[in-house]
């Protein structure tokens, strides 16, 4: 897809099984369905409308959600593609959709699009996000394999405590006070010796002080299998055109060396840093992808962790990842409630956020990372149907997207 005034589309099937496509969405359809989808969703700059995207907004009401659904399949999807997605469903075909979406197309949830009314795109397709041929094509970037990686450490980033804010605080704790008790622990727990930091106790795997960028790197030079970050991200504006400012929270202090400016006592990591490494920093820089080369398989939970698909020029942290040679990332479409959130603004006593956070891991360490996602999505749809409370709403658990290569 492409951005010029409309959105210009196109689509092939491998092999060439079915017609090529091509097709223009009007502009101002394009431009009404999105304001409709903005206004569901949580904004990073307006965070006191939380309570209403949880409680009042279209993601979280049933018939709302159904109708903003149908509208985002009369303007995005070409009667050409639904026909062909109608007719190979009647065979009983799941065809896997790669879509590479525009920058103004980024945040939408191809997932739960209504091809009809009791129909979305999740129940008759398997749906990823393709990488930009740019960065997984780049004659530099080496891709580690599954096949050759997948007995190697599970590298686990779990809400680090960042220096100069408490736990009640904008980049304080995502997941709470740590317990043992929590989804979370019991799952992360059962990794035993193939989980770094290495713990005698899961607790200890949360809210640690030690897991910076220098722990990173080290990590991840000796080889892993996985990364899985779950924590703070903070993205820029689309309209700063400056995706490389896309920032990750480590437990680094300002007396860490970066591209990003300190905060308090923080120096965030940010993909600059990732893409760059030392360079015009050292007389003789170090490439990011050599400081931090990325595993296989990268999960990146965290607000708009995948904002940089937002941008016309892609620099952000899920692009980072994917260039330092992951093949897969899995990332946020937009600001992730936290289970806090849920907690205070709904009747829930459950904890959607980590099961969302255990459902990704386990998808990434199984030999069908996709696939498996995409199952316990459809789980969720199911629950939604059956009953439609904001814990089980497509707010949450669509707003997780995998880009491969």
């Amino acid at each position: 897809m492409a951005d010029a005034g409309d959105v210009y589309m196109s689509w092939r099937w491998v092999g060439g099984t079915s017609a090529r496509g091509i097709a223009t969405l009007p502009r101002d359809q394009v431009r009404e369905v999105l304001r409709q989808l903005a206004d569901a969703v949580p904004d990073p700059a307006r965070p006191e409308r939380l309570r209403y995207v949880l409680t009042e907004g279209a993601l979280v009401d049933p018939d709302a959600e159904n109708a903003l659904a149908q509208a985002l399949s009369r303007t995005l999807v070409p009667y050409g593609l639904a026909v062909q997605l109608y007719e190979l469903s009647q065979r009983g075909i799941r065809p896997h959709l790669r879509i590479q979406p525009s920058p103004r197309l980024a945040q939408v949830p191809w997932e739960i699009i209504a091809l009809d009314p009791g129909i979305r795109l999740l129940d008759i397709a398997d749906v990823s996000l393709l990488a930009p041929v740019s960065v997984v094509r780049a004659p530099e970037r080496t891709a580690r394999r599954w096949a050759d990686t997948g007995e190697l450490p599970v590298v686990a980033v779990l809400d680090p405590r960042v220096p100069g804010f408490r736990a009640d605080s904008e980049l304080g704790s995502v997941l709470g006070r740590p317990s043992a008790s929590t989804p979370v622990a019991e799952h992360f727990g059962r990794y035993g010796d193939r989980l770094l930091p290495a713990v005698t106790d899961p607790v200890e795997l949360f809210r640690r002080t030690d897991t910076d960028r220098g722990w990173l790197s080290e990590v991840l030079r000796a080889g892993a299998s996985r990364l899985v970050y779950v924590g703070h991200v903070t993205a820029p504006a689309p309209e700063s055109g400056e995706s490389e400012h896309a920032e990750l929270h480590l437990s680094c202090t300002t007396e860490t060396r970066g591209f990003a400016a300190p905060n308090r006592t923080h120096r965030p990591l940010s993909a600059k840093d990732l893409l760059l490494g030392t360079y015009t920093l050292d007389p003789t820089p170090v490439p990011g992808r050599d400081l931090w080369p990325m595993p296989s398989r990268v999960a990146l939970i965290a607000c708009e962790s995948g904002g940089d698909l937002r941008f016309t020029e892609a620099l952000g942290l899920t692009t980072a990842a994917l260039s330092a040679g992951a093949e897969l990332v899995t990332a946020t479409r937009w600001p992730l409630p936290t289970d806090h959130a849920f907690h205070t603004l709904t009747p829930t006593t459950t904890f959607p956020l980590q099961a969302a956070i255990c459902a990704v891991d386990t998808a990434h360490d199984s030999p069908t990372p996709i696939p498996t996602l995409l199952t316990w999505q459809r789980t969720r749809l199911s629950a939604w149907r059956d009953t439609p409370t904001p814990e089980n709403s497509p707010l949450l658990w669509s707003a997780f997207a995998t880009v491969s290569d």
